[in-house]
């Protein structure tokens, strides 16, 4: 789900929408859930397995963008009369997909990191605390980066600048209603897994491929 996620706001992110007085990337509507799922996954498991996620991630969004970019690129057939949509559409998701992977790979590794280190500051306890504080610095990385690098120079500034802002504030209003769901499945899945991993002693590099 949190890959499949992030690989659909690739390719509907380029779409700014109003709603109610937010000016978001459609995307918005349903990328704070990919958040929700790392905090999960971080809050049972732990940062290393969260990382692995992270990079799987990051190979699956690599190889939607070829595709996404060949699809561009193949020519249309005759009596085909949408090309210049698709072309318009899927020709900017490889900048959008460049500026995804980094955006993604630094706000999910400063999220997990946060959530990780919190977790054992606070000896497992106030998850509240450990979602929404981790959420708001890892949101905060995620959507500078991908407004920055995806859409500086297609969408007007005070557009850029709006959305971006709104956005950031959307998600993280979703994570914080979100909150008491976390919770339920969070303690559903340390049961069934028997899992409730505290990083004591885990390697922090964000590039480091096994632990």
């Amino acid at each position: 789900m949190y890959i499949t996620f992030v690989l659909i706001s690739q390719a509907t992110a380029g779409k700014i929408s109003q709603i109610w007085i937010f000016t978001v990337s459609a995307a918005t509507i349903f990328f704070p859930l990919t958040y929700i799922l790392a905090d999960i996954f971080t809050e049972v498991y732990g940062y290393a397995k969260a990382r692995s996620r992270t990079q799987i991630l990051l190979l699956c969004s690599i190889i939607s963008a070829l595709l996404y970019a060949l699809v561009a690129w193949l020519p249309p057939a005759v009596g085909f009369d949408a090309n210049e949509a698709y072309i318009r559409v899927f020709g900017q998701i490889p900048r959008i997909a460049i500026a995804s992977w980094i955006a993604v790979y630094f706000g999910s590794i400063t999220n997990d990191y946060i959530l990780a280190k919190m977790k054992v500051l606070t000896k497992g306890k106030h998850l509240w605390a450990r979602t929404i504080g981790s959420t708001i610095v890892g949101e905060a990385v995620d959507t500078i980066l991908i407004f920055g690098i995806g859409f500086y120079g297609i969408i007007p500034n005070s557009l850029l600048v709006s959305a971006m802002l709104s956005g950031w504030v959307l998600k993280v209003l979703i994570e914080t209603v979100m909150t008491p769901v976390t919770y339920k499945v969070v303690a559903k899945l340390k049961k069934a897994e028997n899992e409730d991993y505290y990083d004591y002693n885990t390697n922090f590099n964000p590039l480091k491929v096994k632990e």
